[in-house]
């Protein structure tokens, strides 16, 4: 018997270790990719590993983040003594693999299981680009998508057992989410919307359930928030209304799925009534499932958690601004809705009499399948000798163009003379001086916030780094600036940028 539950999730085991090395090669040129994003992580990380704070670059309090991802990469920072950048591609490949076989467990699981549809779904999820591309890089979803996956075996168990103590294993998960992703309201979301369409409890045990659900889900983010609000003045730094109505994010989400169903841009003509059937697939399916009384499976974990992430994403886009719907953003809900669109089938087969039709219909279902999951692979193909054998690497800054700069590689040196100490340096990407340095500087201040900018154009002595590959729309520029003061160009690297010095006559 035991070896039948081992063989079980032995290809779970062989999964996860392919899944381990297909990404390991998309380290092979330049190790793991580095963002911005990923910059204020490590900064954070190496000042909890110092210091024991969650400073960044800049020496203030990391609030755009929630904080257990850099505790998480500090924890693992004191424990290796080893820096984040440096072991980011290992942690990433364990953390994939344990993603990859995590999946298979649940798997296992479903009702009616299928060892053909498990191995379809592996595969898919081994070579899904936006899954790749992420645990390429020093990003908190790393940690998040995996959080996702550990919600939902614990709170199915709370549905089949209905037990306090598995309510708040749930829970607990869930608030650790809420201090990795701020989006993580949405596990919380889904756990509460499961108790209040769950029709086993009695109404006061249920309420009970509720209550204490609900403020261990929150606890660690209230906290993180006013924390922040504190020592910032802000819960989770400063934040501009969006510009995106909900009819582009809704497009937006369309042309991303449209991306993973192997179409190409010149099919993102479907994409709004793509996005508009996804979300009525996943509401019929889940009133479906309330209706058959079968909230505790899987398969219905997934679709609920997939509607309402999928909702978040888009209307929390219509309201606050921040980066365009990608596949980043979205790639949380990959594996979920992955379940939601193919579990049906088992269902489907289950239904049919007639082996013959069975078949038949089997076999179709799985040349889909297996068309879907070589545009996955020719998608990464592509992506493979793009950045590794082309020699480019993940793009960030740790990619070929930055290995070969001039600018960084000044930046990298020991001579930083020509900064005067006490004088401030201002730039139009931080991270990338904080990166490059060492040294802190300050971002020049958004087009949206008029106040901020009045206060940086009083400042009567400054440097200004600027990186004309990098310049933002979403700050004021460098010819914004050069009407209002007179810079002198101090560094000159062509093409790249230069270094100012801006001094107000005496």
């Amino acid at each position: 018997m035991q070896k039948s539950r081992y063989l079980k999730n032995l290809d779970a085991v062989i999964a996860a270790l392919i899944g381990w090395f297909i990404l390991s090669l998309f380290f092979r040129y330049s190790g793991v990719g580095v963002s911005p994003d990923s910059i204020m992580y490590t900064s954070a990380a190496r000042s909890f590993k110092d210091h024991g704070t969650l400073l960044t670059f800049n020496h203030v309090p990391i609030v755009d983040f929630p904080v257990f991802y850099p505790i998480y990469l500090g924890i693992i920072s004191v424990i290796t003594q080893i820096d984040p950048v440096k072991f980011g591609a290992m942690l990433n490949g364990i953390m994939f693999a344990t993603l990859i076989f995590t999946s298979g467990w649940i798997m296992e699981h479903f009702v009616p299981a299928s060892r053909i549809y498990k191995w379809l779904m592996l595969a898919a999820i081994i070579l899904s680009p936006p899954l790749l591309q992420v645990y390429s890089y020093l990003w908190s979803e790393t940690l998040f998508i995996l959080e996702i996956l550990f919600f939902l075996v614990a709170f199915r168990e709370y549905l089949l057992k209905h037990t306090l103590k598995a309510l708040i294993v749930a829970a607990v998960i869930a608030a650790i989410s809420c201090i990795t992703r701020y989006a993580a309201v949405t596990i919380v979301g889904t756990g509460g919307l499961l108790l209040l369409l769950d029709r086993v409890l009695p109404l006061k045990k249920k309420i009970t359930h509720i209550i204490v659900y609900g403020l261990i889900c929150i606890s660690l983010l209230v906290s993180n928030l006013v924390f922040n609000a504190f020592v910032t003045g802000t819960t989770t730094g400063p934040r501009e209304p969006s510009i995106t109505p909900f009819s582009k994010n809704l497009y937006y989400f369309g042309t991303v799925m449209c991306d993973w169903m192997g179409l190409t841009p010149n099919q993102y003509w479907a994409a709004t009534p793509i996005a508009i059937i996804i979300f009525l697939g996943f509401i019929a399916a889940l009133a479906f499932n309330y209706y058959r009384r079968k909230l505790d499976s899987f398969e219905n974990l997934a679709i609920t958690f997939a509607l309402v992430y999928g909702a978040f994403i888009v209307l929390s886009s219509t309201f606050s601004r921040y980066e365009r719907i990608n596949h980043r953003l979205l790639s949380p809900l990959y594996i979920s809705a992955l379940w939601g669109y193919t579990s049906w089938a088992l269902l489907l087969l289950k239904k049919i009499n007639n082996t013959t039709t069975r078949r038949i219909i089997g076999a179709v279902m799985i040349m889909l399948m297996l068309g879907f999951i070589t545009s996955e692979f020719l998608i990464d193909k592509a992506r493979y000798n793009d950045q590794v054998a082309d020699e480019y690497g993940n793009p960030g800054y740790t990619d070929e163009s930055w290995i070969d700069s001039e600018f960084a590689a000044y930046l990298r040196g020991t001579d930083h003379s020509l900064f005067k100490p006490g004088v401030k340096i201002y730039t139009d990407a931080h991270e990338a001086v904080y990166f490059f340095s060492g040294m802190s500087s300050y971002l020049v201040p958004h087009r949206f916030f008029t106040k901020d900018i009045d206060k940086f154009y009083k400042v009567k002595h400054y440097y200004l780094i600027w990186f004309n590959v990098l310049e933002n729309p979403e700050l004021i520029n460098l010819k914004d600036i050069q009407k209002v003061k007179n810079l002198k160009k101090i560094k000159d690297f062509g093409e790249e940028g230069a270094i100012y010095e801006y001094k107000s006559e005496p």
